[in-house]
């Protein structure tokens, strides 16, 4: 969708063009610690640490050492746009807006600083000030999704709910945009006191995308609101038909369940406004598109900063960014009593043990699996930490404990047996594990990660070769640009002698994966047995070069000593294949763990 966030007043673009894509923010509000004492003494030295902030990607240093840098140089305009773009990546809004000021003084078109005035004027309850902002930065174009929805939620806020329904009205388009009109039409129209509008409207949304979590949450708490407690109620058992067990949902079940008031998701103009921004920041929220993604989310949270979906789905960008300190700072925000506070927790967890933090990692999460017992999360997330650290023993003893936790496995449950599968592999004990890669199996069949693991493992003991065979094939077919999986199709050939065919699938692997040592050291081994032998050697360097294993460089190390021993099938499995993991579309950060590929959308709202 990045075309789609470029057009709303341009931000996407305007971000870009200031170089600062390399720049990842930190949380919401400023670290402490940071003082006049550590300003540089100069403008240059204050000016390249803020460069190396920004290389280094902490926007709340950047922030710090532009703004010292603009005392020294106060005109400069180049300082002000860097330091105005880091403050709105570090969520300092109301700063950022002095400097928009100063900005629209030297350049009134400039669309940035006209949306961040417009955001804090909604903020004060500026309706009338909002909407000129707006209309500057937007060029009036009906097209414009951002300036016309926020816009329109002005104009709720002047309490003229009609001029701002036709305002929403206005969007004409693709779907996304007719999903957009029709919440916000219906959330407006519900402020406004026209149920029967709302009602209508939200119904439409619905049909258009029903796999949505955050408009499945709106609709429900409309309808529970509007006492229809067993519709409100359908519409989360088909939503969990789709992702079972979401905290969120499931504690809005409990509060329908017991006949507690339901409180709209929306309580006012300025959280409607909010969730245009967050819409806008989640739909964009793909590989390249971070920055303008994170200054929507941003926007967001200062006007609603309950919105846990704005947070989780920000967390989650510095996730993928392995920005983890600053993940955590954000996750760690959600308040206690919030349904989503343990995932956060565990996310926290996770986080910590990525930056070498294990041992307050294992206690976050000992803490939480002995204050909640049945915390199926937890427990995997022990298990895979477990996992990572090759410590397969007490993998397979979390991943047990969280299967207890689960009276009747579903679909979303395979990555609890692939991967206690994995650890029971390791610990050889193989007929336990070929029993969890079966359920695996039957839970989720032809999931490409299991028949990999499960085909690959049959035939390296030598035993069901058509079935391991096409289980392998299966799994190339549904990821052909997975290096590992098709790594593991090549070994295949070659544990069974087929070393020309070995040769055409791992020289395939190493394109995919150029990077992995295991992979070239593969396609070494398998040159060398069809004699190509000098680039044998240059594959076993490239290996070597490639840091791998410690148990594995030495196998490489001999072997480019000696080559490999002249008996025409290799005796025994080198090195394992490598093990693919499940990928961020098949484990949403704000969603039960490691859910299947075709999970609901989680972050995507609107």
């Amino acid at each position: 969708m990045a075309s789609f966030l470029t057009r709303p007043l341009r931000i996407a673009s305007a971000v870009f063009a200031l170089g600062f894509l390399a720049v990842t923010p930190l949380a919401a509000q400023q670290k402490p610690g940071w003082s006049q004492d550590e300003a540089a003494d100069t403008l240059a030295g204050n000016y390249l640490s803020g460069l190396i902030a920004d290389a280094d990607r902490d926007t709340s240093a950047a922030a710090f050492f532009y703004r010292e840098a603009l005392k020294a140089d106060p005109r400069s305009q180049h300082l002000m746009q860097r330091a105005f773009m880091s403050m709105l990546a570090d969520g300092e809004i109301d700063e950022a807006a002095k400097l928009a000021q100063q900005i629209l003084k030297r350049d009134p078109n400039n669309d940035v600083a006209q949306l961040t005035l417009a955001v804090r004027a909604i903020k004060l309850g500026k309706w009338s000030e909002a909407r000129r902002y707006l209309q500057k930065g937007g060029r009036g174009r009906a097209a414009d999704v951002t300036a016309t929805l926020l816009t329109a939620w002005t104009w709720l806020g002047s309490k003229n709910p009609k001029r701002a329904i036709e305002t929403v009205d206005r969007l004409k388009g693709e779907e996304t945009f007719a999903i957009f009109r029709q919440v916000h039409a219906g959330l407006i129209a519900a402020l406004g006191n026209n149920q029967a509008e709302a009602e209508k409207r939200l119904a439409a949304a619905y049909e258009i995308d029903q796999r949505t979590l955050r408009l499945v949450e709106i609709y429900a708490r409309y309808m529970a609101a509007q006492g229809k407690p067993a519709e409100a109620l359908k519409l989360i058992d088909d939503f969990e038909k789709l992702l079972p067990r979401h905290p969120l949902v499931s504690a809005l079940r409990t509060q329908i369940e017991k006949g507690e008031p339901v409180k709209s998701a929306i309580p006012d103009a300025a959280a409607g406004a909010a969730e245009v921004l967050y819409g806008l920041g989640a739909v964009g929220n793909r590989p390249g598109d971070e920055m303008a993604s994170i200054v929507y989310l941003r926007y967001a949270l200062y006007l609603a900063p309950n919105n846990v979906m704005a947070t989780i789905t920000l967390a989650d960008i510095y996730d993928r960014l392995k920005q983890f300190e600053s993940s955590n700072e954000v996750y760690l925000t959600i308040p206690k009593n919030d349904p989503m506070y343990r995932n956060a927790e565990i996310q926290v967890a996770l986080n910590d043990e990525q930056m070498g933090k294990g041992e307050e990692a294992v206690r976050i999460l000992e803490k939480l699996v002995a204050d909640f017992p049945n915390d199926t999360e937890a427990w995997m997330a022990l298990g895979n930490i477990y996992r990572a650290r090759k410590d397969f023993a007490k993998g397979a003893d979390a991943y047990t404990k969280a299967l207890a936790t689960v009276p009747k496995p579903d679909v979303g449950h395979w990555p609890l047996f692939y991967f206690r599968g994995i650890c029971y592999e390791r610990t050889k004990e193989w007929p336990k594990a070929e029993a969890d890669f079966k359920k695996a199996l039957q839970l989720y069949p032809d999931q490409p990660l299991v028949l990999n693991y499960l085909g690959y493992s049959w035939i390296d003991q030598g035993m069901n070769l058509d079935e391991g065979f096409r289980m392998l094939r299966r799994a190339v077919e549904q990821r052909p640009t997975d290096g590992y999986i098709v790594d593991s199709l090549g070994w295949a050939y070659y544990r069974l002698g087929r070393f020309d065919d070995a040769v055409r699938v791992l020289e395939r692997a190493v394109e995919l994966r150029a990077s992995d040592p295991v992979i070239n050291d593969h396609l070494g081994d398998a040159y060398w047995r069809v004699g190509r032998k000098l680039e044998a050697g240059f594959q076993w360097e490239h290996a070597k070069a490639l840091k791998p294993e410690p148990e594995d460089l030495e196998k490489i190390e001999q072997k480019l000593k000696n080559g490999l021993p002249d008996d025409v099938k290799p005796a025994a499995l080198q090195t394992p294949p490598a093990t693919p993991q499940p990928t961020p579309q098949e484990a949403p950060k704000d969603a039960p763990k490691e859910a299947p590929q075709d999970a609901p959308k989680q972050g995507n709202g609107g």
